[in-house]
This record gives structure tokens, sequence and C-alpha cells, in this order.
């Protein structure tokens, strides 16, 4: 898995604007943000990754990322409580004395579930996904106000191919909740010019399989957000298939 995403990232449409500029990514595992993560070390930004799990393979991840990216700075797990999140993010805005762009990686699923859930449980569930994309994307886009620099947010969501019946229920009211946040954190900062944006995986199932994560779609996509190219896009949710629509770019050497 780890070498197709190599050559994935090593293939993605070429953005030369990206090049030195300072990205976030977090929410990082094993089974998500892998492509997204090498297609920017690809084009040479200065990477600040933030790991969801602190394991052999996110080690390899790392060792992978810092060779092709400009500069790179890894961080673990973050407490998901709204103090440890706001002293991450300054932390992470620190790093290389600002932020270009920031990508929040997001799970829609959920697993073992063991009985029904409630509504009282799902919107528990729910926030507490969201609280660190919530309050981190708040203090980048202060912090990318303060410095006058018109910069991206984006949320990216994800589903594991093998979501089914509870998991997908689940994810689609998650869905709704990270556009409705989305839209509402780019109408608050649209006079910043700072953009946001989400993107996440197609609501359909594939043959033989559950839904659809489209990883390699989700980095071009990404790529194209983050590159500037298109600067009237914000408070849009775009499918990860979208991708494919992109005005084609140079590949990279």
């Amino acid at each position: 898995m780890l070498m197709s995403a190599i050559e994935g990232a090593r293939s993605a449409p070429c953005y030369p604007e990206l090049a030195g500029k300072r990205i976030l990514i977090t929410g990082l595992s094993s089974t998500c943000g892998v492509d997204i993560a090498l297609a920017f070390a690809e084009h040479k930004t200065r990477l600040i990754l933030q790991f969801d799990e602190m394991s052999e393979r996110m080690q390899t991840v790392a060792e992978i990322a810092a060779p092709l990216a400009l500069e790179i700075k890894a961080f673990g797990p973050v407490e998901r409580t709204t103090d440890e999140v706001v002293q991450f993010a300054r932390t992470a805005a620190q790093a290389f004395g600002g932020l270009d762009a920031v990508i929040n990686l997001i799970p829609l699923g959920v697993t073992h579930v063991d009985q029904p859930l409630d509504t009282a449980d799902v919107e528990r569930i729910v926030a507490a996904r969201l609280l660190l994309p919530c309050v981190l994307s708040k203090v980048a886009a202060n912090r990318m106000a303060v410095s006058w620099n018109e910069g991206i947010i984006l949320n990216v969501a994800t589903l594991p191919p093998t979501a089914q019946g509870a998991s997908r229920a689940f994810a689609t009211v998650t869905k709704a909740a990270l556009a409705a946040m989305t839209r509402g954190q780019a109408e608050e900062w649209a006079d910043k010019a700072i953009r946001f944006n989400a993107i996440a995986p197609p609501a359909v199932e594939i043959p033989g399989g559950g839904a659809s994560t489209g990883e390699p779609d989700m980095a071009a996509l990404a790529l194209y957000l983050a590159s500037g190219r298109n600067k009237t896009l914000s408070g849009q949710v775009f499918e990860a298939e979208q991708a494919r629509q992109l005005p084609k770019a140079p590949r990279a050497a």
C-alpha cells in the first residue's frame, strides 16, 4: 500500500506554486491520509504532520515523506479537549512561522457499535469527532488573518471501504454536520480572504464492497484547492470523484 501511495504522489499534477508552502495535516493514520501527505511532500512543501497513532507504519510514512518535503515536523496524537487542541494549533502555527494551508482528516464512520445509538449518543460522538478540526481551524484562521495570509483550510472526510450498516448511517450524519460547519466557517472568515472547503467520499457503493474512500482523488483535489488556482471557491463540499474533472496540469517529474 505504501509503495502504491508513493507512486500515486509522484504522478500527481504539478503545482509549482505549492513549493515552500507551510502545510499542516492533522488526523493521519495507517488507513487515512497517506496519499495526501505524500502528494504534498512531493510538491516540496514545508509539512507539519499530526499522527493519530504512534506505530511502525506511521514512522515509515514520516521517513518516506521527509526526503521529499522541503522540511518536515511530526507530532503524535492530540487529546480531544479544547485546551489541548488550542495548544497544539499554536505549536503547529509556530513550527515554520505561520501556516498557508490546513488539511484536517476526519473519519466519517464509527466502529464497534454494540447497540443502537440514540440521538444523544450520535450528537455526542459527532461533536467529539469534529472538535479538533473546528477548534484548530479557528486558531489557524486567526493566525492567517493576523499575518494577512490568504490561506485555506480543507476538511477532508474519509470512510473505510468496509463501512456498512450503522457505520454508513453514522457517516451520513457526520458528513452533514461537517458540511454545515465548513459553510459556517467560510462565511465567518470570508472578509479575511481565508477559504474553507470540504472534501468527502462519494455517497455510493462499489461493486463487491462498501463505500469508496477515493483517497488518490482526494489528494489530487486537495492539491488543486491548496494551490489557490481558483480563489473563488469557498464554503464548498466536493465529492472526491470531482477531481477527475479538474483542469489538467503538467505532471511532476
